[in-house]
């Protein structure tokens, strides 16, 4: 398996030769760049997850590509005269040799005056890799044994001892960060030495940090 962060929570993960794009949002530059995707999956329609304006653009130039989205999502997109799916919950389909199964129903908590929008996460399995799981913009879902747990480590509605107890309960041997768009690089630094020290010696921080491919067997 390989794993890109394009940015914030965008993932593009390579994965038993598919190459699926997660969350393309408008803190990820470039993302309409890229070609040969096999499928895009959203797992909210918050803008920093899904930038509507430039999904035209990465579907017109990915035209193979499966677009699926949670529903709330999905339905916005439909509206702009795109071919979008539903990202049921609790659902598991086949993006080619790869299984993707959903796990979650709604976003955290931002405030109890915010009225919460739905969210659903998503692991992806296929034989001889590991295991991925990114949950979106919620930690209170659980994905089974997982190899690669993407956190998010700053968010207006997460808390830092929540990201590290979600991390202990999932308990990855490896974790990537994401949401980290709202961060300087110092600030970051704090956030991820306090998480991996905290989650302890069997749990391995991979930084995708920089745009660079991480291999993870």
């Amino acid at each position: 398996m390989m794993v890109t962060q394009l940015g914030h929570s965008c993932l593009l993960v390579e994965i038993a030769d598919t190459r699926i794009l997660l969350d393309p949002g408008g803190f990820t530059p470039g993302f309409e760049d890229l070609r040969d995707l096999d499928a895009i999956l959203v797992t909210h329609q918050h803008p920093d997850h899904c930038d509507l304006d430039r999904m035209p653009a990465l579907l017109a130039a990915n035209p193979r590509a499966r677009v699926l989205a949670e529903p709330q999502t999905a339905a916005q997109l439909t509206e702009r005269g795109l071919d979008v799916a539903d990202l049921a919950t609790d659902a598991t389909f086949a993006i080619g040799p790869v299984t993707a199964h959903t796990v979650g129903k709604q976003h955290a908590v931002i405030h109890a005056d915010i009225a919460r929008i739905d969210n659903t996460g998503v692991v992806l399995r296929a034989d001889g890799e590991p295991a991925l799981f990114h949950p979106g913009d919620a930690i209170d879902a659980d994905p089974g044994p997982v190899d690669v747990l993407a956190v998010p480590i700053n968010a207006p509605w997460c808390a830092m001892k929540e990201t590290i107890e979600f991390v202990r309960r999932v308990a990855p041997p490896r974790f990537v960060p994401i949401h980290d768009g709202l961060l300087q690089a110092r600030g970051r630094t704090i956030y991820l030495s306090q998480i991996d020290r905290l989650t302890g010696d069997d749990v391995q921080l991979v930084d995708l940090a920089g745009g660079a491919p991480a291999r993870l067997t």
